[in-house]
C-alpha cells in the first residue's frame, strides 16, 4: 500500500528543497501582481495611491471570499460553477423571508421573520445547493462541472422566480441593512472585508496545518491512493461542497444587506471570476496543486488588470480581453517556470 507522503503535493514530496514548487508559485504569483501593479502607475494616473492599493482588496471582498471554496474543490480534484447562483439565491432568500407580511405588491410582501432566522433561512437555502452538489457529484459521480453549472442556473431561477425577475428592496426591518455597511476599527473598513481577511487567515492555517487541508491535497492528487488508505474521499468532498456554499451563501446575505435588496441578477459572473483568479493564483485545475496565498494574490492580478483597464477608459469588450490575456500569460508562465525549474 502507498504510504501518505506518497499522495501529498510537490511541498510535500520535496523537503530536501529550500522551497517547494507551490511556495515558488505563490511567490511568483506575488512577484507579478507587485510588477503589474507597477507598470498600471506608470500607465494610469494617480493609480499609485496607498487608497488605491487598498481599494483593490475592498472592492474585491466577495469574490476573493468565493475563491476560497472554489479553490479547496479544485485542489480536490473538483469545479464549484455554482457559487455565483448560490450568492443570487442567499441573498433574495434574506430578503424575501425578512420582508414584512401584507406588503402593497407582491414585490414588497414577504414573510415577515425576524431578521436571524431569515439570515439562517438564507443559508439554509445555500446550503441546499450545496448538498445537491455533493449528492450528485459524490453519490452519482456525475462531472463536477455538469453538476455545478446545472445548480447554478437552478439557484438563480429560484431566485427570480422569488423576486419576479426583479428585486425586492421595500418593506424591509431597520437592522436588514446593518452588516453589510457596518464599519469596523473606527476607519471606513467594512464588516465584510474583516470577514474576508479573518477567512483567508483561517484557510490558509487549515490548508497548511490541519489534517483536513492534508487530505484535500491527497484526494487531488491521488484519489486512488487516499481511497486505499482508508480515507472517506466522498465524505470529504461531500464537506468541501458545504464549506463552499456556505461561504457562498454568507457573501449573498452581505451583499443583500449592503445594497438592502434582494436581485436575482446579483453574483453574475462571479463563479467564473473565482476560478479566474484560483488558475491565476497557480491551482491546477487536475487537483493536488495550489493554494489560497496564490489565490488571493491572483484576484490581485485581476484587479489590477480591470483598474487599470476603467482607468485606461476601456471598453467593457477590452477589458474582457485584456482579463483573458492575462489569464493566459500567467497560467503559460507558471507552467514555464515550474518546467524549467524541475529540469
Amino acid at each position: 500500500m502507498s504510504s501518505i507522503a506518497e499522495g501529498f503535493p510537490p511541498a510535500a514530496k520535496n523537503r530536501d528543497r529550500r522551497l517547494s514548487d507551490e511556495a515558488f508559485i505563490t511567490i511568483l504569483v506575488g512577484a507579478v501582481a507587485v510588477g503589474l501593479f507597477l507598470v498600471a502607475s506608470l500607465l494610469v494616473p494617480n493609480f499609485f495611491q496607498f487608497q488605491n492599493m487598498v481599494n483593490l482588496v475592498t472592492n474585491n471582498w466577495a469574490v476573493i471570499s468565493l475563491g476560497v471554496g472554489v479553490t479547496f474543490l479544485l485542489v480536490s480534484g473538483n469545479f464549484d460553477l455554482s457559487v455565483g447562483g448560490v450568492v443570487a439565491l442567499s441573498g433574495v432568500l434574506s430578503v424575501w423571508l425578512a420582508q414584512a407580511a401584507g406588503g402593497a405588491n407582491p414585490l414588497s410582501t414577504g414573510l415577515g421573520l425576524p431578521y436571524p432566522l431569515a439570515i439562517a433561512g438564507a443559508l439554509g437555502g445555500a446550503l441546499a445547493i450545496g448538498a445537491l452538489n455533493a449528492l450528485f457529484v459524490v453519490r452519482f459521480r456525475v462531472p463536477s462541472i455538469i453538476v455545478t453549472l446545472g445548480t447554478m442556473m437552478l439557484a438563480r431561477g429560484v431566485a427570480q422566480v422569488i423576486t419576479h425577475g426583479s428585486q425586492r428592496n421595500t418593506n424591509l426591518p431597520v437592522e436588514f441593512g446593518v452588516l453589510g455597511n457596518l464599519t469596523v476599527f473606527g476607519a471606513s473598513i467594512k464588516l465584510p472585508v474583516v470577514l474576508m481577511a479573518a477567512l483567508l487567515i483561517a484557510a490558509v492555517f487549515i490548508e497548511k496545518k490541519t489534517v483536513f487541508g492534508r487530505i484535500t491535497y491527497w484526494v487531488g492528487s491521488n484519489p486512488v491512493a487516499a481511497t486505499l488508505s482508508g480515507i472517506d474521499r466522498a465524505r470529504h468532498v461531500a464537506r468541501l461542497y458545504l464549506f463552499s456554499a456556505t461561504i457562498a451563501g454568507v457573501v449573498g446575505v452581505l451583499l443583500a444587506s449592503e445594497f438592502k435588496s434582494g436581485y436575482s441578477n446579483r453574483g453574475t459572473l462571479m463563479e467564473f471570476d473565482a476560478l479566474v483568479i484560483a488558475l491565476l493564483g497557480g491551482v491546477a485545475i487536475a487537483g493536488g496543486f495550489g493554494s489560497v496565498l496564490g489565490m488571493f494574490f491572483g484576484a490581485i492580478i485581476l484587479a489590477i488588470v480591470t483598474s487599470a483597464a476603467t482607468g485606461l477608459v476601456l471598453s467593457p469588450d477590452w477589458q474582457y480581453t485584456l482579463k483573458a490575456i492575462a489569464v493566459f500569460l500567467a497560467i503559460m508562465t507558471q507552467t514555464w517556470a515550474l518546467a524549467r525549474r524541475n529540469r
